[in-house]
């Protein structure tokens, strides 16, 4: 019988190790398709000249409004060492960011161990997916990068990981990292006639993440000149223009968790952008190009003479085009192919995107016809519906204060206007490309043509959106110690934010904590009162309600 037992024993433990060899053996045999590396770091020196850093004919340059200004130009890995050498230290910087985030949510050494293994497991063939000069640029690029964070991944691993970071931030909407918004306008929509394009984009690492934003201006050896506004260490684009009128943004969309690896959708972005001259360009880029998240991408185009939507799920690609002289983009898919999935009818119900969506709609409509500076005002706009305050920073407003860069592109008169600190209300520095796109000369700052800062927001709700916030770590730090505050503090913090639901929201918790029932019930009962953007955050504050009645 003993006998009997251990062999039973032994046939459960094999059973149990074929599988975890199995997936062993397909973690060591994964391959991220980094090339060969052509070009020596000890060549890329970099020398300070008038304001400037040097890598070659490169540079790197700190605007006076707050923006980096970054040139490049050569082949793949050229382009990626250059980036390196000029960017070592802002690199290090967001990926200390990045990494100090990934801690916040997962303190544990021992799980982001394992979950290096899994990303490496999931990502096992992302080089596969990842075009051959991009890849080129990352590894030229990861010479640069900083070796304390291998237990990670390598250098080249970690780099072309974080490419997939906007995908992964989607795929994880109930975390909020990730809901932007855009629009275009064209003929009787816009005071010139001409295309204006709009977008916040709101992917939310901390406010640290975005504290460097890079504006790069790009001539590679092949393809199309570009500029585009991301963070160190970004080959891929988010927000950009090229030198055929072509302007590329992103909208996260809902679909079902990815399986897989894909490209990133900031490949397929940077692929548009470089290499697409119209719509039908940029389409056909997208249907060869499978991504493994649902994503909306928001093209304009001179020679088209307006924008069209291409939305993308991991089976399918369709173009949606407006009837109007406009359109606008949230987090849905618009289409009559994909607006009735599943997917996106339950995003459409539980989510915040119709309505900003919907009051898009509305503010473009009241902006008839729209220049770049109502295009700025539409996208700094912090309220509600009908002008309703629902709270700063609420999750239905364009302005949710969370924007990583905001930019309004007028395509023919190769201008843009990119956002400055804090999110899209400091000031919008203006960038003149007609010469760099001709290939004339380098960037040009446009100074006379900045739109000033939103007077109206940083005198008031900036200084009651810190409070706000401060005063939500603190309820969280007063819970976890166990230590009651002062009644008149409880009350301040209200009042630093009366229309958000998620004030009450908090303190409810706070006074649950401390097992003030009747306190917590009328906190729980005003929150259901305001606009609450997820249904998720809906159905578990009438769950507290519920524990606080019984």
């Amino acid at each position: 019988m003993r006998r009997f037992i251990k062999i039973l024993l032994g046939i459960v433990l094999v059973m149990a190790c074929v599988p975890l060899c199995l997936l062993l053996l397909w973690y060591w045999n994964s391959d991220m398709g980094k090339p060969g590396l052509a070009v020596d770091a000890g060549q890329y020196e970099v020398r300070d000249s008038g304001g400037r850093t040097y890598c070659r004919e490169s540079y790197l340059e700190y605007d006076s409004c707050g923006l980096w200004l970054l040139y490049l130009e050569g082949s793949g890995q050229d382009r990626g060492a250059k980036q390196g050498a000029l960017t070592r230290d802002l690199m290090r910087f967001q990926e200390d960011v990045f990494v100090r985030q990934i801690r916040e949510w997962i303190p544990s050494d021992r799980y982001l161990g394992f979950l290096r293994f899994l990303l490496l497991a999931f990502n096992r063939d992302l080089g596969e997916h990842v075009p051959l000069e991009y890849r080129d640029e990352i590894a030229g690029m990861s010479m640069f990068c900083t070796h304390d964070y291998d237990a990670i991944g390598t250098p080249y691993e970690r780099q072309l990981n974080y490419h997939a970071a906007h995908d992964i931030g989607h795929a994880m909407q109930q975390y909020m990292l990730v809901g932007c918004s855009s629009f275009g306008v064209w003929k009787d929509h816009s005071l010139s006639g001409g295309l204006l394009v709009g977008r916040n984009f709101d992917f939310y690492m901390g406010d640290d993440f975005a504290k460097n934003k890079v504006v790069m201006f790009v001539a590679p050896d092949s393809g199309y000149r570009y500029a585009s506004i991301a963070w160190p260490g970004m080959v891929g684009v988010v927000s950009g223009m090229n030198a055929r009128g072509v302007t590329v943004t992103i909208n996260a969309a809902k679909g079902s968790m990815p399986l897989s690896a894909a490209t990133p959708i900031s490949i397929l972005a940077r692929e548009i952008l470089q290499y697409a001259d119209c719509i039908e360009t940029a389409y056909v880029i997208a249907q060869n190009t499978e991504t493994f998240v649902s994503e909306s991408i928001l093209i304009g185009s001179v020679s088209d003479g307006c924008c069209a939507v291409i939305e993308k799920t991991p089976k399918e690609t369709v173009l949606y085009r407006s009837s109007g002289h406009r359109i606008a983009c949230t987090n849905h898919y618009l289409s009559e192919e994909l607006g009735k999935t599943d997917w996106n009818l339950e995003n459409v119900e539980t989510s915040d995107s119709k309505y900003r969506y919907n009051r898009l709609e509305e503010l473009l409509t009241d902006s008839v016809p729209m220049d770049y500076k109502s295009a700025i005002a539409v996208l700094r706009n912090r309220f509600g519906i009908g002008g309703k305050d629902i709270g700063i920073g609420n999750e239905k407003t364009l302005n949710q204060s969370i924007a990583h860069h905001s930019v309004v592109f007028s395509p023919e008169d190769c201008r843009m206007w990119v956002s400055t600190f804090p999110w899209q209300s400091g000031r919008f520095a203006c960038y003149d490309l007609s010469a760099f796109f001709l290939r004339d000369s380098l960037p040009r700052r446009d100074d006379l043509l900045d739109m000033p800062a939103d007077s109206v927001f940083m005198n008031s709700d900036y200084p009651s959106l810190l409070a706000y916030r401060e005063g939500l770590q603190r309820l969280k730090a007063a819970v976890k110690a166990r230590t009651r505050l002062p009644e008149s503090y409880v009350e301040s913090f209200l009042k630093s934010n009366p229309f958000h639901y998620h004030a009450y929201q908090a303190v409810g918790d706070y006074y649950q904590a401390f097992s003030d029932i009747k306190a917590a019930n009328r906190m729980y009962e005003r929150a259901l009162q305001c606009e609450i953007p997820w249904q998720s955050d809906k159905r578990e504050i009438e769950k507290q309600l519920k524990r606080t009645e019984q």
